[in-house]
């Protein structure tokens, strides 16, 4: 008597199991190899990997000498000569069909707002992932001046007004993309004790800012680095 109860008991929790075992592939599913690769914040997939990965050098027929970033926008004033932005858009699209425009220029607006906020708050951990050598040298450099003379930097954007692709081409692999940033700022600089030394608190201001992204479509890295920063005159 007792082994038919100890029998059915088996039965019971093994029918349980299986039930429980069913509900939780049911939830989470299973790994058939066919699932999408991750995005960056750019909208761009994870393209198959490659041995090669560097970092993405400034393009070097912007390469000039560049001034120090004292303000919110973090520019500094470089001439460009825009090509069209869809004929570029089409040759980095034949290098690395995932590239979404409209993609990027969503993770633009939100990389341009991380870096921003960042530079203002002196966090420099939080801007490394997101500049290349060059431009982190400059931001960080720069940082460390307003540390050093006891200067803090308040901003606030206040509107992102647009976000355009204003200049896309490809240099050998890498993919440049220049996007126009028109924003209302406040910025405010104040001294060790508080007192106001640029801006002026609640004054907003319109800024245009020219900021370049690079990223070499062939590295399994899908997010683009900061490599240049310009307001035009």
């Amino acid at each position: 008597m007792n082994g038919g109860f100890q029998l059915f008991d088996i039965i019971l929790f093994a029918m349980i199991a299986a039930f429980l075992v069913l509900r939780l592939r049911s939830v989470l599913g299973r790994r058939t190899g066919t699932e999408k690769p991750p995005r960056s914040i750019f909208g761009n997939r994870r393209p198959a990997e490659t041995d090669d990965e560097k970092v993405v050098p400034l393009p070097t027929r912007n390469d000039r000498a560049e001034e120090t970033p004292t303000r919110g926008d973090i520019g500094a004033p470089r001439e460009t000569v825009p090509n069209s932005p869809a004929a570029g858009v089409v040759e980095i699209r034949a290098a690395d069909p995932s590239f979404d425009p409209d993609g990027f220029i969503q993770g633009a607006q939100g990389a341009f707002e991380m870096i921003v906020g960042a530079f203002a708050e002196g966090d420099a951990g939080a801007l490394r992932p997101l500049l290349n050598d060059a431009v982190f040298t400059r931001f960080s450099d720069a940082i460390r001046e307003r540390e050093q003379q006891r200067h803090t930097l308040e901003t606030t954007i206040v509107a992102v007004r647009s976000v355009d692709l204003h200049e896309a081409h490809m240099e050998g692999r890498t993919a440049f993309v220049t996007v126009r940033f028109v924003s209302d700022q406040i910025n405010v600089v104040r001294d060790g004790e508080g007192k106001v030394i640029e801006g002026e608190p609640g004054q907003t201001m319109e800024l245009v800012d020219l900021w370049t992204f690079a990223r070499d479509t062939r590295s399994p890295d899908p997010n683009w680095l900061l490599v240049a920063t310009a307001t035009p005159q």
